[in-house]
């Protein structure tokens, strides 16, 4: 890791605080302990009794069962939102707050000049401009629900002091923070949805490997690390149809390629590595974008034992604490044009609504479509000029003040171009690059000019995505719940729909920018010429891939190919699909019967075979290794089924083996920001390398004299496996686990990465020892550059039987709780790991039921 790349990961991940924010909290922590029991509850939320509320027009019953999960129940959409808004804060407002400061690029106001480079991301993007605009965009009753929402979690603040609202808020202000929260608006919600848009972007960090990946090996071979994706083995989503007058109909009939060269030389080849950092830089609070899909089918009558449609889905997600997710139920008692909304499933904090789930008519689920919406533009430029065509305009500028705690404010000058903000000013080295480069870089006509890269982004271009997810909580049918999709901008997603009639269907989502021809946008652009400028058009909604009761009878969506490219679709999504393993497997389970059940798809939801290993382990079998220790790991190997149960040990041995054969393979040739993470997209590299044993690729460029094979650097793996597996954890091989490895430790962004270990253990929990991994229906990815602790995982998993809402299952990664030390804090992970999931009632009698916990907000009577 390089000393920009610290720089930049510097919160949260590991946050480092300020030595005066340490020692205070060093010192706080005898008088905590003293005061443990009544600060740590003091905080915690009313669950049962009455509570007056200004602005209520009637009684609101909010009902929880034993893990603390809200069912509310009001007689209007005004006092539904604002109740949700005060459960919500109830839960997690501090949460809520951090978001809303990431969001801002306020992070340093709370927690000093270590977050200073994540604001600096933030507002450079203009994250808090833009939300602010699309507030003006949308329709009235959205921003009714926004309004009565904040009113609701301002409900909650008025009045109370730090430490009755959360721990966290506790020790901050012991530790000296001056700072009470401000009143939530409308624009605190929607800013959130930007920072999801950014964790769902897409394919800009292939972008920037792809132009790293050339320049340090040329075209060529950087072609072999990014392999077409594989129509005939892994299926499209959409396997019908095409665009007939500029529409998507699907019931109509509907080469080999090189990577372009990067439009300038090494010098600016350098400078993407720092754009890459910048994009690296931002926490795993907003999300990295790496590593992330999803995964969500459905399944029509014809294949299910009830007769009924079944809809399952799990978002793969950063893993944090809390959870991304609230799970919440939101009905108007009776069902009125005025109050139409009778809905449940998993919401964001800090947003009104449910974003995943189903109400009383359909059921759907996200995952993400990763179109290619963000373009990097590679500017020349002369000061606060740049280049475009012949022309040499002036480039907006503007200056943002960012307030840090125990410093001096900074000042940030922003610059952009008509294609986006300039992210190269953000990295560090940039100046030392821009020396190094003397007067500047020569281009192909001879003057020389200095660079910059600006980014493109469709998420961006305020538009009213909001209103997509209002209208998707009162969708009745496929009509409508197409209609409600057409405003969702970004991030752009595939959507799984069933309904109680007996339905099944898919609809993409998203704005996906025209490119004009020559800038595919699979490598960085030349922002001087015009031709590479998106054409100002967008792929139209009804022209995105939409189908209903498919003749297979199902719909399978974890991230691949949308269409086939032989199929003849008009537009230009992207090529940098999930390679399909997930999805071919799950349907692959989903066609063994007819007869399926919401346990089968529990159970799918949780395989956790391994495709890469079905290829690998016949070459690794094939090595000659000595008979005893180092025969004994390869031993565990002959019969094993290539499931990856915690308590594996062959897949212990096989995912060592794995992590070293990708180092000693390529980390001699590719530079450190491009080295395999071990993923899908290197499940199909290594899968081809090893049908060609003498590749280049084998050969280590650092050795002197000798030419290594394919076998040299199986055998080599193999027993580097075995060595690592006895230091770890144990010399008998039988004894290895694939959990002790691949562990789920759950960290709080802010205080759980303070480095102070007794502040870390009041909210830090864990380690599990997880089953699965990357590229399986269990997806618990791992970074083969970091280690094998799980990075990314299912954020939550649903199971969706329509013809008995109260039969539904639904688990979170954590627990309902942002509250460290209460029972629902993460009460739900044990039964996650498990693969368990929890019952997910409806129906007002079944709720009632199930009900532990009965609290009534009432109008406050003064």
């Amino acid at each position: 890791m390089t000393a920009a790349t610290r720089r930049f990961a510097s919160w949260p991940a590991p946050f480092r605080w300020t030595t005066y924010v340490a020692a205070g909290l060093v010192l706080l922590l005898v008088l905590l302990t003293i005061v443990s029991v009544v600060v740590v509850r003091r905080s915690w939320p009313q669950l049962d009794g009455e509570i007056e509320i200004q602005g209520l027009q009637g009684d609101v019953q909010v009902l929880r069962d034993d893990h603390g999960i809200p069912q509310i129940y009001a007689d209007s959409m005004h006092d539904l939102m604002l109740a949700q808004g005060y459960v919500h804060a109830q839960d997690r407002f501090f949460e809520m707050d951090v978001r809303r400061h990431a969001t801002a690029g306020r992070l340093s106001e709370m927690f000093g000049e270590d977050a200073l480079e994540t604001d600096e991301v933030v507002r450079t993007l203009g994250w808090r401009q833009v939300a602010e605009k699309e507030l003006t965009l949308l329709e009235p009753a959205t921003r009714d629900l926004l309004d009565a929402y904040a009113e609701g979690v301002n409900d909650y603040l008025a009045d109370r002091s730090l430490s009755e609202i959360s721990l966290e808020y506790s020790l901050l202000d012991l530790s000296g923070l001056d700072y009470h929260p401000e009143a939530w608006t409308a624009v605190d919600s929607i800013a959130w949805l930007k920072a999801m848009a950014w964790d769902l972007k897409g394919n800009l960090d292939d972008e920037i490997a792809r132009a790293l990946s050339v320049a340090a090996v040329g075209p060529a071979r950087a072609q072999q690390l990014f392999p077409p994706y594989p129509y005939d083995e892994h299926p499209p989503i959409v396997q019908q149809g095409g665009v007939v007058g500029g529409v998507f109909e699907q019931d109509v009939d509907g080469s080999g390629e090189r990577l372009p060269r990067p439009p300038v030389g090494p010098d600016v080849q350098r400078e993407l590595k720092g754009v890459q950092q910048v994009v690296d830089a931002m926490p795993a609070l907003i999300g990295k974008g790496d590593g992330i899909g999803s995964n969500a089918w459905a399944v029509s009558g014809d294949l299910t034992a009830s007769g009924a449609p079944i809809l399952a889905n799990d978002p793969h997600l950063g893993i944090s604490l809390p959870g991304v997710w609230t799970q919440v139920g939101l009905h108007c008692r009776e069902i009125t044009a005025a109050c139409p909304l009778d809905v449940a499933g998993f919401s964001f904090s800090g947003v009104p609504g449910v974003v995943i789930g189903h109400n009383d008519h359909i059921a759907w689920g996200f995952t993400n479509l990763g179109p290619d919406t963000t373009d990097l533009y590679v500017e020349r430029v002369r000061g606060d000029r740049w280049q475009h065509d012949s022309h040499l305009g002036p480039m907006t500028v503007r200056e943002e003040t960012i307030k840090v705690r125990g410093g001096d404010d900074v000042t940030l000058r922003v610059r952009a171009t008509a294609h986006g903000p300039i992210l190269s000013d953000l990295d560090d080295d940039f100046g030392d690059l821009a020396a190094d480069a003397g007067d500047g870089i020569a281009d192909d006509d001879g003057d020389r000019w200095d660079h910059a890269v600006a980014l493109a982004w469709t998420a961006l271009q305020p538009r009213p995505t909001a209103d997509a997810l209002y209208a998707l909580n009162l969708a009745t049918d496929w009509r409508s719940f197409r209609a409600a999709l057409s405003d969702f901008a970004a991030p752009g997603q595939n959507v799984v729909y069933a309904d109680t009639e007996g339905h099944i269907g898919y609809q993409a989502t998203g704005r996906v920018p025209i490119r004009r021809p020559g800038n595919d946008g699979r490598m960085p652009a030349a922002g001087w010429r015009s031709a590479n400028d998106w054409s100002g058009k967008y792929v139209p909604y009804d022209a995105l891939p939409h189908v209903l009761d498919p003749a297979s009878g199902m719909v399978v969506t974890a991230n691949q190919a949308v269409v086939d490219d032989s199929s003849g679709y008009p537009y230009f999504l992207t090529d940098d699909w999930d390679r399909g393993y997930r999805s071919a497997r799950i349907q692959a389970l989903l066609e063994r019967h007819d007869d399926l059940t919401v346990g089968d798809m529990s159970a799918i939801q949780y395989d956790d075979r391994n495709p890469m290993a079905e290829v690998l382990t016949p070459y690794l079998l094939g090595i000659d290794l000595p008979a005893g220790y180092y025969s004994d790991g390869q031993r565990l190997l002959d019969h094993w089924d290539f499931h990856q149960g915690a308590g594996s040990a062959a897949a212990a041995y096989y995912n060592v083996v794995w992590r070293e054969l990708l180092q000693r393979t390529f980390d001699d040739e590719l530079p450190e920001d491009v080295q395999p993470d071990g993923g899908d997209r290197w499940f199909e590299v290594v899968t081809d390398l090893l049908t060609r044993p003498g590749d280049p690729w084998w050969d280590d460029v650092e050795t002197d004299d000798v030419v290594e094979t394919r076998d040299d650097v199986l055998e080599a793996s193999l027993r580097a496996a075995r060595d690592d597996l006895t230091a770890r954890q144990s010399p008998d091989a039988d004894e290895w686990s694939w959990g002790k490895l691949h562990r789920l430790e759950l960290r709080s962004s802010t205080l759980g990465e303070s480095g102070i270990g007794p502040i870390e253990a009041l909210f830090n929990r864990g380690p599990w020892d997880a089953s699965g991994g990357g590229a399986i229906p269990n997806a618990t990815g791992w970074d083969a550059t970091e280690g094998y602790d799980v990075v990314t995982a299912p954020s939550m998993r649903m199971v969706i039987p329509l013809d008995d809402l109260d039969g539904a299952r639904w688990i979170n990664l954590t627990g309902e709780s942002g509250h460290a030390f209460h029972d629902n804090y993460t009460d739900q992970t044990d039964l996650y790991v498990r693969g368990d999931t929890l019952p997910w009632v409806f129906s007002p009698d079944a709720v009632d039921e199930a009900a532990e916990h009965r609290l009534t907000l009432v109008p406050d009577a003064g």
